[in-house]
């Protein structure tokens, strides 16, 4: 098992990851796309969940795949992304075929930032544009850190951000995850320098600080985004994928699963007060070979990935003018 060539989701064939971002409201979407329908499900986990057509995405459902799904900032507000990038996948005639109709399907899920220090005061919705800008900007290689939904996100001590990771398993399957970090709990240690996904980190991929040597117990430090007046203010939206051809109730699968990676990287997870989703998707572009053996592991591999993906997000948040929390880094410096 190691990472794949760029270590983010689009290690994948065929999957393109697009960001666009409003530096002023200190917020952003990420659009995750391919050139073809894919596979996918969901898990929500989060009590407090802001989401758009996940109901589809049901083992039982009809809807056979998805064109787009959409991470977004803006709470309610940042679920109007969704059909900016609907209305940008209908104008390139995508979407699920109803007669002479074609409909984009697009389900999107939604983080709260709108207590992160910028400017919400606007006149128009800004987060139609901002779909439809992160879907053209949609292509192999993208940002993570402050960029994208990650733009204006917190955790409970640091700056929070946008984060990917993948990981190629021994028979050349690929997983991979991308993440939007915003929760109300803590990714890294009550010493604050150290990541509770550690022991998941491949090629000091967030910074190669190790485990905490403080052994036991320690309770977890007071909130500063608590502090901060962002006490409401959480969630962590994810996407974990694959090239293996899963059907629906196989992705639904690897997104409970994938939980686990959320659970292992923040502290507290899954909270009354967090929306805490994970979507999954299969491009179907490798033969499910002895799904007996190959489908746990490939849960585990993805709960790895988004670890992972959740720790390199803070770690390469970086700062702005007006922020409310330090990054990691710069409280590694103080």
């Amino acid at each position: 098992m190691r990472p794949g060539p760029k270590n983010l989701i689009t290690d994948i064939a065929g999957l393109r990851v697009g960001n666009a971002a409003d530096l002023a409201i200190k917020s952003g979407t990420t659009v995750l796309t391919a050139d073809q329908p894919f596979t996918a499900s969901v898990c929500v986990m989060g009590g407090a969940p802001g989401t758009r057509e996940t109901d589809l995405l049901a083992p039982d459902k009809t809807a056979p795949g998805a064109d787009a799904l959409v991470l977004s900032g803006g709470s309610a507000f940042g679920l109007a992304a969704a059909q900016g990038v609907m209305d940008e996948l209908h104008r390139t005639g995508r979407g699920f075929p109803v007669l002479s109709a074609r409909v984009p399907i697009v389900p999107a899920a939604i983080l709260f930032d709108l207590l992160n220090g910028g400017d919400k005061d606007w006149g128009e919705n800004p987060y139609p544009a901002l779909g439809r800008a992160a879907l053209q900007n949609a292509d192999e290689t993208f940002e993570i850190g402050s960029h994208g939904a990650g733009t204006g996100a917190q955790t409970a001590q640091h700056k929070g951000g946008l984060g990917s990771a993948s990981v190629v398993l021994d028979d050349g399957t690929t997983v991979g995850a991308l993440v939007a970090v915003n929760p109300m709990g803590s990714v890294t240690t009550p010493s604050g320098r150290h990541f509770w996904a550690a022991q998941a980190e491949m090629d000091s991929e967030f910074g190669g600080l190790g485990p905490d040597p403080a052994v036991g117990f320690h309770p977890l430090p007071p909130s500063r985004k608590l502090a901060a007046m962002a006490a409401l203010g959480n969630t962590t939206i994810a996407i974990v994928a694959t090239d293996a051809a899963l059907d629906k109730a196989q992705c639904h699968r690897m997104a409970t699963a994938a939980h686990d990676g959320m659970a292992r990287a923040i502290q507290p997870s899954h909270s009354p007060l967090d929306g805490d989703i994970v979507f999954a998707a299969s491009t179907g572009t490798r033969a499910l070979d002895a799904p007996e053996v190959l489908l746990p592991m490939m849960g585990h591999a993805a709960s790895l990935c988004l670890a992972r993906a959740i720790s390199r997000a803070v770690w390469e948040a970086t700062p702005a003018d007006g922020d409310t929390l330090p990054t990691l880094r710069q409280a590694l410096l103080a």
